[in-house]
């Protein structure tokens, strides 16, 4: 009988759920950082004819045999195989970087929906997108990242990025590997945690998130707390308990769409309370911000006046000082 340690098992899980070119470069860092250091125990029968004439050849007290000269070259190929892979994931990273960078140029917000693995996360992103992610009953069912746009009530979009579920006791070699992946929680506006509540241990997955949120230097970043699967609850009366304990959050249920509206409008109202409100008046030659102003910021009222377009509107940070000589005094 095979037996294996937690990691060993999590890593297998992970190799098996790997899809995309992406997904698989961060399995095979994290295997092979978890296997380096182990692999004196693949040849300790070797190893042990060390000394005198080990493996048949000439010498004298301390030659190596052939144990510990297999396990050198395993080393030695092995370490090239994880600078490559680093490299490889490495340009990952700078594509993902330079996405970022042009979505925060284009001022569309960005909510990370994380969670403890099975919680429904990606079940969630389907429900809000359509994405056809895939999504099972399983554990860490996704591993890739996946980004969908979604328009609000008001007209503003958002964009829903899911990310790799959370688990107590995370390998700090996945934490590592998965790196460029988890960047994206980091650089997010608004953190979507998802929480299943039929789960018995379900405070005790929320505090792994949250601390692994910590870990990642992502503990500042505004969270809206999903209470997910409540169809599956025979007394749903028990929600309001459990939403009692957890601040900013609500009931949903991804699969049958209970709750989403809210979800969406709970949404859009934390983001606009990110925004500054403003009354601008803005000539008719800059046609142009106009047009930036409704995309990327909430537009409450349009009138047009003898100088120009006056608009009352919700305005991102990044926006306020290209708008600011356009602001009325009220």
């Amino acid at each position: 009988m095979k037996v294996i340690d937690r990691t060993a098992l999590i890593l297998d899980i992970f190799a098996r759920h790997a899809r995309t070119h992406e997904g698989k470069l961060q399995v095979e860092l994290a295997q092979y950082e978890y296997r380096l250091p182990r692999l004196t125990r693949m040849w300790t029968h070797l190893a042990r004819q060390a000394g005198g004439r080990a493996g048949g050849a000439s010498g004298g007290v301390g030659v190596r045999g052939p144990g510990e000269t297999q396990l050198e070259v395993d080393r030695r190929e092995i370490g090239h195989r994880i600078a490559h892979l680093k490299q490889q994931l490495e340009k990952v990273r700078a594509h993902r970087a330079r996405h970022r960078t042009q979505r925060k140029r284009a001022g569309i917000p960005v909510v990370a929906i994380v969670g403890y693995t099975n919680a429904g996360k990606s079940t969630l992103l389907n429900q809000l997108t359509a994405a056809n992610v895939y999504a099972a009953d399983q554990l860490f069912a996704t591993l890739d990242p996946t980004t969908r746009r979604v328009t609000l009530a008001a007209g503003g979009q958002v964009l829903f990025s899911d990310t790799v579920g959370f688990i107590q006791k995370l390998p700090t070699g996945l934490v590592a590997a998965f790196r460029a992946t988890l960047e994206e929680i980091v650089e997010a506006d608004l953190i979507l945690h998802v929480v299943d509540i039929t789960h018995p241990n379900a405070a005790e997955q929320a505090q792994t998130v949250n601390e692994t949120l910590i870990d990642l230097e992502a503990g500042h970043i505004p969270q809206l707390v999903a209470m997910n699967k409540i169809d599956r609850l025979a007394d749903p009366e028990t929600v309001s308990e459990q939403l009692a304990q957890y601040p900013n959050s609500l009931a949903i249920s991804a699969v049958t769409g209970y709750g989403i509206e809210s979800l969406l409008n709970r949404i859009e109202g934390i983001l606009q309370l990110m925004r500054q409100r403003m009354t601008l008046l803005i000539p008719y030659s800059r046609g142009d911000l106009v047009s930036t102003l409704y995309t990327e910021a909430i537009v409450e009222q349009e009138t047009h006046q003898a100088e120009g377009t006056q608009l009352d509107v919700h305005v991102p940070k990044h926006l306020l000082d290209i708008v600011a000589p356009y602001q009325l005094e009220i």
